[in-house]
């Protein structure tokens, strides 16, 4: 029986290469979390109502996920460097209209133009680390290197937002994008490699329309259900958004070259990887908002101050990476993920110890455990996905991760916030039934915690003190429910993953084909 070839090892040229290609993962990542502490300055530079609030962070992950699927492929087909280039020049341009936004409307737009520079160069920067790395033991600590940086942008994000904020003005935020794509854009063409699956020919522009319509349709409604408010609509969207899902899925069985091949989720290993991100994702999202808020809204801490605490948390998100991939040496991957993911569920558990009081060290040490654990275990299971598939095939998997990790999050973000929003409504309404207040001011305190922190000031005296002393008791609750939440899907996930990805090798690659008898006629 003739040996297996030995892929070729990385040359220096593809180290540096893979220096320059986390560049804009980085940027992508933070600028998912870093307008959450600019709010209040953009708020009173720009007045935005609510819902225009919300469509300010939101507009970003929606747009995001909803073209994944779809630049993926473009970029298969006409290059995934070339996609890489094209969506930092794209995202250059949104960054400086973001920065020079006059209007809550103009923002958003920017935002909306930001998730599109996004969509185009994400798939690409785990394609073609996929494609630069054959080594599978190479590769993993790339895929470390990847996951860590993604990791760390999401965590930084609100971060360097807090100091952005102290030091200049929300409009840096957006400024801080121009030089790391300006970089991206003269080493690129010099260090990374041109690669595009040869088998892919025409792009189905149906597909496109119901992958964008589905995912967004999805995501929008559970935003809108979660929150109580137009159920009519969002009961509409959703059924809108899962019968795109559904033709999405039945054209692309049919297609000879599919925009997303769907038969990749007939390989077990695969299809167990992906969800175990999707459930994790969901969970951290979530759960970490909640954590995040107490600092600030609870605890008092400014922005500045805020991101102090939030440091550890970065440190273990970067350094869990490299610990996954060391460990997978002596352990296997399964047992890793599983092992993390249930550290992670611990580390939400300390929530039950949460109090208005707390010290951030709390917090602290909780979010610094959820990294440690959820990045040992998405590192590994982000080096199962793309090595599940060929390399031709890197760009889908690629693009099924990144949908995974983006829908994830947007589902963290509606169901365990609208978890935390419902329990802190009904909690503070609880806790301020005997003061005596009016109809409209009880609606307003128990809405959110930053209105309850304006009624009690506007209020005062000790009537004042026993409100803001409830809306701290029931935020403080709401914050542990979700943590507790939080936990439940972590232990969910390790449990997933450790049935679907028992005898997943370290050292091998996974390549199995998918299945193709089952197609739809």
């Amino acid at each position: 029986m003739p040996m297996k070839p030995v892929p070729p090892k990385a040359t220096a040229k593809n180290w540096i290469g893979l220096a320059v290609l986390v560049l804009p993962l980085l940027l992508i990542t933070i600028d998912g979390t870093v307008l959450i502490m600019a709010l209040p300055e953009i708020s009173g530079d720009l007045s935005p109502s609510g819902t225009e609030q919300l469509w300010m962070i939101d507009t970003y992950s929606l747009v995001l996920a909803g073209l994944l699927v779809a630049m993926s492929s473009v970029g298969e087909r006409f290059g995934r460097r070339r996609n890489l280039l094209i969506g930092a020049v794209l995202f250059s341009i949104a960054s400086v209209l973001g920065a020079l936004a006059t209007s809550s409307w103009w923002l958003i737009a920017a935002r909306a133009l930001l998730g599109v520079g996004g969509a185009i160069m994400m798939p690409s920067t785990l394609s073609l680390a996929r494609n630069m790395f054959l080594n599978r033991q190479e590769r993993r600590y790339a895929m470390a290197v990847w996951a860590a940086m993604a990791s760390v942008g999401a965590a930084a994000g609100p971060i360097i937002g807090g100091w952005i904020i102290e030091t200049f003005s929300w409009h840096a935020a957006f400024l801080m994008n121009i030089p790391v794509m300006l970089l991206l854009l003269v080493l690129g063409p010099l260090l990374l490699p041109e690669s595009r699956n040869p088998d892919l020919h025409k792009i189905d522009m149906p597909s496109i329309g119901l992958s964008f319509v589905g995912l967004i349709g999805v995501a929008y409604s559970i935003k809108t259900l979660t929150g109580g408010k137009n159920i009519d609509v969002g009961t509409a969207v959703l059924v809108i958004g899962l019968l795109g899902i559904i033709l999405f899925v039945r054209r692309q069985l049919r297609l000879p070259t599919p925009l997303l091949d769907i038969r990749l989720f007939t390989v077990r290993h695969f299809r167990g990887a992906v969800i175990t991100d999707l459930l994790a994702i969901l969970a951290m999202a979530g759960a970490l908002v909640a954590l995040t808020q107490h600092l600030q809204l609870v605890l008092g801490l400014g922005p500045l101050q805020t991101s102090y605490w939030l440091m550890p948390q970065a440190a273990f998100a970067a350094a869990a990476a490299f610990v996954g991939a060391a460990m997978v040496k002596r352990f296997p991957p399964a047992h890793i993920i599983t092992s993390g993911l249930l550290m992670t569920a611990a580390g939400f558990g300390l929530t039950v110890f949460l109090t208005p009081t707390s010290p951030p060290l709390l917090v602290a040490t909780t979010l610094a455990l959820v990294s440690l654990g959820a990045g040992m275990a998405l590192t590994l299971s982000n080096d199962i996905i793309m090595s599940s598939v060929k390399p031709e095939r890197a760009g889908q998997a690629a693009a099924t991760s990144e949908t995974a990790y983006e829908i994830g999050t947007t589902l963290g973000t509606a169901v365990l916030g609208g978890l935390l929003v419902a329990w802190y409504s009904r909690a503070a309404t609880d806790g301020t039934d005997g003061l005596g207040l009016t109809t409209g001011i009880t609606e307003r305190l128990s809405s959110t915690m930053a209105e309850a922190l304006l009624v009690a000031s506007e209020v005062g005296g000790n009537t004042g003190g026993l409100i803001l002393a409830a809306a701290r008791e029931a935020f403080t609750e709401a914050a542990t429910i979700a943590g507790i939440a939080g936990a439940g899907i972590m232990i969910v996930a390790a449990i997933w993953a450790s049935v679907t990805l028992r005898g997943v090798s370290a050292n091998s690659d996974l390549i199995e084909e998918p299945e193709h008898e089952h197609e739809v006629r």
